[in-house]
């Protein structure tokens, strides 16, 4: 196969296969080795010239490590550091000792061991951090512990991609003297970090005055692979000096083009090394070794999972937000596949054991969104369960003339008008944790649903003057916007409504006046920026109020009409045409006065 036929066939295979993966919370890096598997020798056998392939595809590694690099910008490392250096130092070296002395046990030699033990403590960053981020979990607690673990352990490669030369065989039986490769190595690093002081700014600035932008991409490019080759000369890897030249530009002022340049080589290359990853994957363990396998991923995972599960403990984090963290990252990771590679390229590993343990982290990849799931649809409901609170007894010393259903940010501002005006007002909450949070700030509220009529009798409601409907949900809203009606038909209904279609369901039920939640807000700001484009302040109220009052006889029209969507759009058009002509009208007799 011709090498332009081998790249439209990975190109079709990623195309295919890694949108389906995403899709389904199984992340792109299990599609990628997917149509790997596919298109390999284990599979269809399209390509099985491997090697060559993996060993080009490394490039992906290495310019993800200068990106990686690149974002580590010492501020940001300093406002993180107890977090990535406790947890992720805790949670690195504790997994790696345990799996490293389970290794010793099964018979593995000690940098065998070393090697797989702290390989296998390192989680998926590209699959936990996209699957927090489509669950917007990456602001949660776990999703903070996990993301600071996780770059502590792309730090930490770094030092294992160090070391990894010298437990190899070459590295034992070399002729050379021990200092000598200690001081080449000191050289090339240091002559890298000097060098990227002294000579790298100038000359990207250089080339960033003077040259055009496919020529800074080429300069970008020429840094990263430039500084692994001289690292590989020196007996490291090529990743260590990737990373190392993105270190020494993280904080320069061309960090973010420099990022942006490498990105899509990056992401093309890494998903190319992904596919050879899965072309290189030994399937055929699975019918020798399928029970070993099976008791290997069991024994990665709960490992894992008892560490970070104890870590997140220790660190104050509560039970769901520990077992959650401890299921994020019981995985393995991306980087075990680049590291056991090179631990075979070194002689540190041999091909099987290596083999045995690409399908063990790959697999352990598949399971992590399936333990999730379980979790979260099975374990903590019934681990997390909290016996059921009862409603309060609303018992209010005497009548008020105001009931407030819903005392969130909407109804508590309504609350504080009232209390500064010395009205009173019965407070109503169905949201235990939200009634316990207001009531430290000295708020008198109760826990209860306001849909359920017993509660509005004892909250008086039938000597009450005023009913506030400000509950966020809608469907709660307009079910105790009907109760009240039903069973209360002179209390004077003032509702929240969250949009036009919740408006005109709350005016088929009669409500004596309605507040869309962001009308004014948006309209308040009009106003702003039409004052901040020079209006008078007399000619941007008379818009506002133009504007206003149009659209709240729209909301009139629309309601009428709201079970016909062409009548709907007919009136809206109408209503636009009508404005136009107010404002064009308006316009006209506010000149006539300024000349005047």
């Amino acid at each position: 196969m011709t090498l332009t036929a081998q790249i439209a066939l990975f190109l079709a295979a990623a195309v295919a296969l890694v949108p389906l993966f995403r899709l389904s919370g199984l992340g792109a890096v299990l599609g990628y080795m997917t149509a790997g598997v596919l298109i390999g020798p284990w599979g269809l056998g399209l390509v099985t010239q491997v090697d060559s392939i993996l060993h080009f595809a490394e490039l992906g590694v290495v310019l993800l490590l200068f990106i990686i690099g690149l974002e580590l910008q010492p501020s940001r490392l300093w406002v993180l550091r107890r977090s990535v250096f406790g947890l992720g130092g805790a949670q690195v070296i504790a997994t790696g000792l345990l799996l490293a002395l389970a290794a010793l046990a099964f018979g593995l030699t000690p940098q065998s061991a070393i090697v797989a033990g702290f390989g296998l403590a390192l989680s998926s960053t590209a699959f936990v951090l996209q699957m927090l981020a489509e669950k917007k979990e990456l602001t949660t607690r776990y999703g903070r512990d996990g993301f600071a673990i996780l770059l502590f352990q792309d730090l930490a490669v770094i030092p294992f991609l160090a070391i990894l030369p010298l437990l190899g065989v070459a590295a034992v039986h070399s002729a050379e003297p021990g200092w000598l490769g200690a001081l080449r190595v000191t050289g090339v690093v240091v002559g890298v970090i000097i060098g990227g002081r002294l000579l790298l700014r100038p000359a990207l600035r250089l080339i960033a005055r003077h040259g055009s932008p496919e020529v800074f991409t080429a300069a970008t490019l020429l840094v990263a692979l430039g500084t692994a080759l001289l690292m590989e000369h020196a007996g490291l890897s090529m990743s260590l000096g990737a990373f190392l030249a993105g270190v020494l530009l993280a904080d320069s002022e061309y960090r973010h083009e420099l990022e942006a340049n490498i990105e899509p080589f990056k992401g093309l290359l890494l998903g190319l090394f992904f596919i050879a990853v899965g072309m290189s994957t030994n399937l055929g363990l699975l019918g020798t070794d399928f029970l070993l396998i099976v008791g290997l991923i069991a024994g990665l995972v709960a490992v894992k999972f008892a560490v970070l599960y104890l870590i997140g403990r220790i660190s104050k984090a509560g039970d769901n937000q520990a077992r959650r963290l401890g299921i994020a990252l019981a995985q393995g990771g991306e980087f075990a596949f680049v590291l056991f590679n090179l631990a075979v390229q070194q002689k540190v590993m041999n091909q099987h054991l290596a083999d045995l343990l690409v399908i063990v982290v790959t697999l352990s990849m598949v399971a992590t969104p399936l333990l999730v799931l379980v979790h979260e649809r099975w374990l903590a409901p019934k681990l997390d369960r909290k016996p059921k609170r009862e409603f309060d007894t609303i018992a209010p010393e005497h009548a008020t003339p105001v009931i407030i259903a819903g005392f969130g940010r909407f109804g508590q501002i309504v609350g504080r008008v009232l209390r500064l005006k010395k009205i009173g007002f019965t407070a109503l909450e169905a949201s235990a944790d939200q009634v316990d949070f207001v009531r430290r700030f000295g708020n008198k509220v109760f826990y209860g649903d306001a849909s359920r009529l017993d509660l509005l009798r004892a909250a008086r409601a039938d000597e009450a003057k005023v009913f506030v409907l400000a509950i966020d949900n809608i469907e709660a809203s307009l079910k105790t916007a009907q109760m009240v009606r039903e069973h209360f038909p002179d209390l004077k209904i003032y509702a929240r409504a969250r949009n036009r279609f919740h408006a005109y369901r709350l005016m088929d039920l009669g409500v004596t006046a309605l507040q869309r939640e962001t009308f004014l807000d948006s309209l308040a700001l009009a106003g702003e920026v039409l004052s901040g484009l020079g209006l008078s302040d007399a000619r941007r109220d008379r818009t506002l109020a133009l504007f206003r009052a149009n659209d709240e006889a729209l909301l009139e029209r629309q309601h009428a009409v709201s079970h016909d969507e062409q009548q709907m759009i007919q009136a809206t058009q109408d209503a636009m045409r009508e404005l136009e002509s107010l404002f064009e009208s308006d316009s006209k007799a506010v000149d006539k006065e300024d000349e005047t």
